[in-house]
Order: C-alpha cells, then sequence, then structure tokens
C-alpha cells in the first residue's frame, strides 16, 4: 500500500515534537492522501493515491463520472 503520493512523490516527514518544556520526542507528520480515479488522456483512467496539494493545484485532472 503506498504511503505517498503517486504524482509528485511526496511521503512522511519526520522531525521533533517539542513541548513548552523544551522536551523533544520524534513525531511524524502524514501527508492528506486521497483514493482518486486519475484521467490519463484518452478516454483511460486510473485509481491512484494523490495528495489534496497536487489536487488543489491543478496538477492531477480527475476523471468525470460517465453514470
Amino acid at each position: 500500500m503506498a504511503k505517498y503520493c503517486q504524482f509528485c512523490g511526496r511521503g512522511p516527514v519526520s522531525g521533533n515534537a517539542v513541548s513548552h518544556s523544551n522536551r523533544h520526542t520524534r513525531r511524524r507528520w502524514l501527508i492528506n492522501l486521497q483514493n482518486v480515479h486519475v484521467d490519463l488522456g484518452d478516454g483511460v483512467t486510473a485509481r491512484m493515491k494523490i495528495c489534496t496539494k497536487c489536487l488543489k493545484s491543478g496538477f492531477v485532472k480527475r476523471a468525470v463520472n460517465a453514470n
């Protein structure tokens, strides 16, 4: 199962959570992945995990349901 954006390759980032008393504990920032039907052109669609940053910026074109 993909934990990264299949378009731009962004994935989880790790770092420190710093408390008010300045204690450092390790943590992860996860990206917002969505399962999207993507229009690949020529009527071909595929289901991919795409981050919301790519969806909002218009890098990926969603497939329109023909139902």
